[in-house]
């Protein structure tokens, strides 16, 4: 039964697929968005709880059979970016694991478990899971399953982890011709942590990454600027070299205020995300799920070349985040365009949401029937954690 969709939930899918496409909602507004996830997960006996842990457009649903049984997180995005709508595949995304998590308890028979859909705002910027996972909803998470639409069946990989720093530096303003040393540039000081910061690019590891803008520099070219703001990202492959290489980084701002004689303000102007700890073992239950449902075509993850907020749920519980193929062969658009966004409702897509659906569900079932592989799942995970 779980290689087959119930024609009803099927339909229902599509329609919850179509609906968020036609209601594009930025990160943290998706009223309408979170609605329609919830009014579908309790049409299908779900419990849900709205608010959850304080975000507005976030929720928690759980449909639990019997006691001390494993818990099987799906994650569910379903915000859309500016102009182009839901260029990023959000629409289908979110459907799928609530699809996947309905058809999983739709399918459990006589086994016991607790199977969760956590809603998960604003992936596109603040991610929500940041939050989540500071205040502890993964804590009893086994684990934690998400899956993106793409133009390719794609292992999960790994991510950078990122922070956002923000230098804010305070001068004092002067007239830059009558009375330039009455002044202090804070441009100086921003300048300053620029090169600073290029030099130490030399003896920073090839798989991290700093870049930078300068947000406010100035009025005018005859007054001395007692304002200058910068804001970084700063991003590596694993955790603690993030942590020791923002703390060098500031320090380049810290000298660069030093020199000039200016203040510097240190803070963060976006959410810290974690690197990816893709889990292995998980994954691997994964593609004998995709190739029993005929997704052979399979590729590995290439090197990290972004940042995700599933990074932080990765480093709570053991978690994946793969790819799927929505498009027809020979068919690749880029992710944030149009042309992707349009490609979520073509019956590629609608043919691909299917299929992942019950593979998502048949790896948590497999998880849930099986307590070595669990077991597995969890020590790979310790080992990951411990040595990042």
């Amino acid at each position: 039964m779980l290689k087959k969709v119930d024609e009803q939930l099927k339909q229902d899918l599509l329609a919850l697929s179509q609906y968020i496409y036609d209601h594009p909602e930025l990160g943290y507004e998706e009223e309408k968005s979170s609605q329609a996830h919830m009014a579908l997960l309790e049409k299908y006996g779900f419990k849900v709880e709205r608010n959850y842990l304080g975000v507005a457009t976030g929720f928690r649903a759980e449909f639990v059979k019997g006691a001390d049984a494993p818990t099987i997180a799906f994650l569910a995005e379903y915000d859309a970016l500016p102009e182009v709508g839901h260029g990023c595949g959000h629409n289908i995304l979110g459907t799928l694991s609530t699809g996947a998590a309905i058809h999983l308890a739709q399918n459990m028979g006589d086994a016991s478990g607790r199977i969760v859909v956590i809603g998960t705002p604003a992936e596109e910027t603040s991610g929500a899971k940041v939050i989540y996972a500071d205040k502890g909803a993964f804590d009893d998470v086994d684990v934690a399953l998400i899956s993106h639409p793409f133009c390719a069946n794609v292992k999960s990989g790994s991510s950078y982890a990122i922070k956002a720093l923000r230098f804010r530096f305070i001068g004092r303003a002067a007239h830059a011709a009558a009375a330039p040393e009455k002044g202090i540039n804070a441009l100086d000081a921003c300048i300053m942590t620029f090169n600073n910061i290029g030099l130490l690019r030399q003896q920073i590891l090839p798989t991290a990454k700093i870049h930078g803008i300068i947000t406010e520099g100035g009025v005018v070219p005859n007054t001395i600027p007692e304002l200058a703001v910068a804001d970084f990202y700063v991003r590596a492959t694993s955790k603690s070299y993030l942590e020791e290489l923002s703390r060098r980084v500031s320090d380049c701002a810290r000298a660069g205020a030093l020199a000039a004689g200016a203040k510097v303000e240190i803070s963060n102007f976006e959410a810290s995300y974690d690197n990816l700890l893709t889990n292995h073992t998980l994954q691997d239950c994964l593609i004998k799920n995709w190739n029993e449902m005929g997704i052979t075509e399979i590729e590995e993850a290439g090197e990290a070349n972004g940042s995700t907020d599933v990074g932080n749920v990765s480093h709570v519980c053991p978690t994946i985040h793969p790819s799927f193929d929505i498009t027809a062969p020979g068919e690749c658009y880029s992710t944030h365009t149009a042309e992707f966004r349009d490609a979520t409702l073509r019956e590629p897509a609608k043919a691909a949401l299917e299929k992942n659906v019950c593979a998502l569900a048949m790896t948590g079932k497999d998880i849930i029937d099986d307590p070595a592989l669990l077991q597995r799942i969890k020590q790979e995970f310790k080992n990951a954690v411990e040595n990042d």
